[in-house]
């Protein structure tokens, strides 16, 4: 039922995907940037069901709260406690031994406010669990969903933040005024 109701609605509000994860790639990081709007949620979530793809991703643990916490668990959230300092990277990396296919949603600014410096937790899970990050976006401005190539982490973190945020210059968010990539 979620399926079709993604499905439905990714097609009525006319966005289109472009790119794709390979079909051989069956673990990986997707960064999920830019991150300004509640509606980035259902347009990501429509994606990957359009695509039939499972996607696992982060969310404050506010949001799992009932009712909304059903929604939140059955689409693939994974509550998490910001308040406290609990090795998200560790966790995360760690789900990727324990399941043969996961896709692993981050965005590297870790919340729709804006923010100065994106947080580098996606890149160092990628790096712990030897898995490829994937640049997703969603372009506002072109209705687009999409897909970037493959990156791979070298260890240079700086250098390799530098060539993915160059990725993103290009890319619209809903609210521009929320988003800076430094």
């Amino acid at each position: 039922m979620i399926a079709w109701i993604a499905k439905w609605y990714f097609k009525s509000i006319g966005w289109k995907i472009e790119g794709r994860i390979p079909t051989d790639i069956k673990k990986c990081v997707v960064v999920a940037a830019p991150h300004t709007s509640n509606y980035d949620y259902p347009i990501t979530l429509s994606v990957f069901y359009t695509l039939n793809m499972k996607v696992r991703f982060l969310g404050k643990k506010q949001l799992f709260s009932f009712p909304l916490g059903i929604l939140m668990r059955a689409t693939g959230g994974i509550p998490v406690d910001r308040s406290k300092k609990n090795n998200l990277v560790e966790y995360m990396a760690n789900l990727f031994n324990e399941n043969e296919s996961l896709y692993l949603l981050i965005p590297p600014e870790g919340t729709r406010s804006a923010v100065k410096e994106w947080k580098t937790g996606f890149y160092r899970v990628a790096e712990m669990a030897n898995v490829p990050i994937v640049l997703g976006y969603l372009d506002y401005a072109k209705k687009v969903a999409g897909f970037g190539t493959l990156f791979y982490p070298t260890g240079n973190l700086e250098k390799d933040m530098q060539e993915i945020k160059a990725f993103y210059q290009k890319i619209t968010p809903k609210y521009p005024e929320k988003y800076q990539i430094a």
